[in-house]
């Protein structure tokens, strides 16, 4: 690369505008995982530790407060330190340097205070701790705003007449309610492994430079008032108190290379992004012209496409699919990371850092996009009854083998429907004129019997109970 496009691509001011992502572009999650919030909650982390320090005595009051006043991103320069990252490995030895700079400005007596006895990683893993905290919350509000549109699309559809699919074709009756109080569960589902996640999951990192907290300690040797603090009891005291400080949980051990946190995450949003993926591969299925049973909020310039302007395209389910897609295999990705070797990892910690972030920007995308999905989707129950007409009185045949197996042995009744739906099928005549042909059901079953049970709208099972069982459950 010539100097002229070193220079081009260090000045390039759009390096990631989201141009290939729209599933997460202009949405909250966005923000709240963006670089620049990576570098907040790195400063974030270094402030609160200096507060946590100064809080058992180890570091003067006065120190602290001048850290925290200087721990503000728009004070650095965010390309720079990226740049300087490469010479590391990691931006945390760029920012301690520019954020000891920036101390020294107003308190030059307070800069040697900045990231006393830490590491890159206490730093960089606090501060990714942070930037998940605040993504979470994010994803777990469009959760719960989901779930609640959900919750009555189920309630206002309980009884709404649909065909059940089984392997693309027509099984037996269902309701939509109960199609949407499964989604509605799945939802639930998502915002409580996201809320074990958030509320018991994210750890503050401190372990110095090789999980013993010595560097702490010696630091809290030399400054302490009162002499040289217990191992132990320091080490509880400093992780309670940064805890405290940040608000994340307190680790029983450093976890520099005991990966569970990362793990824990991946896992919680790989199964948030399916559970979207699903609700959004059923509405690509119902909305397709043969189908048409629901369609997507008619919103003026979306869903058009460059070549065919009668087209409107299913805009909204197709992100989310597509961040369903990717989820699982970055998490993968972040699974394996647990393979960290000895204290501390050359690259695998490395490799969890854009992986996770792609997560939470796919997530946190799909999560909101699943909001205006659910609470726009427009139901045609006069298109879901067309449909069952399609195979009409067919989808009730298992009723049929049902209320025949005591009265002419299960494999006869089984092969007699098959023969009946086979030549109503063929014929396009209703099923129950072809079995009102048939000696071995009319010696049993009359028309008015037929007629009956063979009405696709009473043959829908516990739907509606489900339904109202479902909707009991909380979020």
């Amino acid at each position: 690369m010539s100097a002229q496009d070193t220079g081009a691509a260090e000045s390039a001011p759009d390096l990631d505008a989201g141009l290939l992502s729209p599933v997460r572009v202009g949405t909250p999650v966005e923000a709240a995982v963006s670089d620049r919030a990576y570098l907040q909650a790195m400063l974030d982390a270094e402030a609160a530790l200096a507060r946590a320090q100064a809080g058992l005595g180890t570091l003067p009051p006065s120190a602290a407060e001048a850290i925290t006043r200087a721990a503000r991103a728009e004070l650095l320069d965010l390309r720079a330190l990226a740049l300087a990252a490469r010479e590391t490995a990691n931006p945390v030895v760029g920012l301690v340097a520019a954020l000891t700079e920036a101390v020294g400005r107003t308190d030059p007596d307070a800069a040697p205070y900045v990231h006393r006895g830490s590491t890159s990683q206490d730093v960089l893993d606090t501060g990714v701790m942070l930037v998940c905290a605040r993504a979470l919350a994010i994803v777990r509000a469009d959760l719960e705003r989901t779930a609640d549109a959900l919750g009555e699309l189920a309630e206002q559809h309980r009884d709404t007449l649909m065909a059940g699919r089984t392997l693309a074709l027509h099984a037996v009756p269902t309701t939509f309610g109960l199609k949407a109080a499964g989604w509605r569960d799945l939802v639930l589902d998502a915002a409580e492994r996201i809320g074990r996640v958030q509320d018991h999951g994210l750890p503050v990192s401190l372990g110095g430079a090789a999980g013993t907290l010595a560097g702490y300690l010696e630091y809290a040797a030399l400054d302490a008032t009162a002499g040289k603090p217990d191992p132990g009891d320091f080490a509880d005291r400093l992780t309670a108190a940064y805890a405290a400080e940040t608000g994340l949980n307190r680790p029983v051990l450093p976890w520099h290379a005991l990966r569970t946190p990362i793990a824990d995450l991946a896992a919680a949003l790989s199964f948030t992004a399916g559970a979207l993926g699903k609700i959004a591969v059923d509405v690509q299925s119902l909305t397709r012209t043969e189908v048409g049973e629901v369609t997507e909020a008619a919103v003026t310039g979306r869903g058009s496409s460059s070549a065919m302007p009668h087209k409107r395209n299913p805009v909204l389910a197709t992100l989310i699919r597509s961040a369903a897609l990717q989820v699982p295999c970055l998490a993968m990705g972040l699974t394996q990371c647990l393979l960290a070797e000895d204290e501390r990892s050359a690259g695998v910690w490395h490799a969890e850092w854009l992986l996770l972030r792609e997560c939470l920007r796919l997530t946190g995308g799909a999560a909101h996009t699943a909001v205006e999905l659910s609470a726009g989707l427009v139901v045609r129950p006069e298109r879901m009854s067309a449909n069952v007409g399609l195979t009409g009185s067919q989808l009730v045949s298992e009723r049929l083998v049902a209320v025949l197996a005591p009265l002419l042995g299960k494999a006869r009744a089984r092969q007699l429907l098959t023969e009946a739906s086979h030549t109503a099928e063929s014929t396009g005549r209703p099923l129950a004129q072809v079995l009102a042909e048939v000696d071995a059901v009319t010696e049993h079953l009359d028309a008015d019997a037929l007629v009956r049970l063979l009405d696709p709208a009473d043959y829908t099972g516990a739907a509606g109970p489900l339904v109202d069982r479902a909707l009991r459950r909380q979020d």
